[in-house]
């Protein structure tokens, strides 16, 4: 099996050889698919396709996904290497070279969405999404965190670094808090769905729902009364939701952003991720974080309250990479 490793590869992509790395990724995916399945030939191809689809240009790059090659010899969704492919080419090109290029609808919804996250205004010119998810970010996604956290910064050779994005993330701002007792949990079809949406959001993690505050929520979850905890506006909450649901390197940061924006349409009450309705829940909605003794790399703490409904929905759970 061919790799980035070889010296045969590295010698090609000096000398700007893209067909034939194209042409030996697709024969390996293809055999490798014949010979041990689809997921071992995402694992023994993903090198040389995270080379390609960082350093060669657009026009052949796009063709990593292009099925003209015949069953088995094109990457899907779920090819990843540090990270999805899909996402390793969105960081390197704008979606003006991508645009005219990318053709499989659901690797061409991710890329849109990376460049989004990246900083592109994709509201004009591009196709709507078939959700109805903004092809911008709103000012409270924009607001928590820098342009470059927001997606991993790939390397040429493989891998890939990321900020970690927790939740609370120090101690600044927080105080001792006693919770109050926890309540049950209400019914409703607006519940319902919330949770559904927020347990996809973070498999990892516990979530509940109660009538009353945030605290309340938190008090569910939290493993002591007497906590360290406090309010943070929504966009500094954000990215962490963000991150939670990108985890794990078959998934990118794209998926965080649409099962998020999934998650809030439903706690809305809205059918979809309704940009009027969410942009209204994100202004009214307040955010309590606690800390929990311990805690795993990745932690995440946050009760959600909609002040408007008296309903609040609290996530808790922690991983290790």
């Amino acid at each position: 099996m061919i790799t980035y490793e070889d010296h045969s590869v590295r010698a090609l992509a000096e000398d700007g050889r893209w067909p034939e790395l194209l042409a030996a990724y697709r024969q390996g995916r293809a055999a490798a698919v014949v010979q041990a399945g689809e997921r071992a030939a995402v694992a023994l191809t993903a090198p040389l396709g995270h080379l390609i689809a960082y350093a060669a240009p657009p026009e052949l790059a796009v063709r990593l996904f292009d099925a003209d090659g015949g069953a088995g010899t094109f990457a899907g969704v779920a090819d990843h290497d540090a990270g999805p492919l899909w996402e390793v080419l969105a960081t390197r090109h704008s979606w003006l070279r991508l645009a005219p290029l990318l053709g499989p609808a659901p690797v061409r919804r991710l890329v849109a969405h990376t460049r989004v996250l990246l900083g592109e205004d994709l509201s004009y010119g591009a196709e709507p999404d078939p959700e109805g998810v903004p092809l911008r970010l709103e000012a409270w996604e924009k607001a928590g965190w820098e342009e470059a956290a927001r997606v991993r910064e790939y390397l040429p050779g493989g891998g890939a670094r990321s900020a970690v994005l927790t939740l609370p993330a120090s101690r600044e701002g927080l105080g001792q808090v006693d919770l109050p007792q926890s309540t049950a949990r209400p019914g409703g079809q607006r519940v319902t769905r919330g949770l559904t949406e927020l347990a996809a959001l973070a498999p990892w993690a516990e979530v509940v729902c109660v009538r009353g505050p945030a605290p309340s929520a938190a008090a569910v979850l939290a493993r002591a009364r007497r906590v360290v905890g406090g309010f943070l506006p929504f966009a500094l909450v954000y990215p962490a939701l963000v991150q939670a649901a990108a985890v794990g390197r078959t998934h990118g940061c794209a998926h965080g952003r649409l099962r998020l924006w999934r998650a809030l349409g439903a706690m809305a009450g809205a059918d979809g991720p309704n940009r009027r309705e969410v942009d209204a829940l994100v202004a009214r909605m307040r955010c309590f974080t606690w800390q929990e003794p311990s805690a795993g790399l990745r932690h995440l703490h946050v009760a959600l309250e909609d002040p408007a409904s008296g309903v609040a929905w609290a996530v808790s759970g922690s991983q290790e990479f």
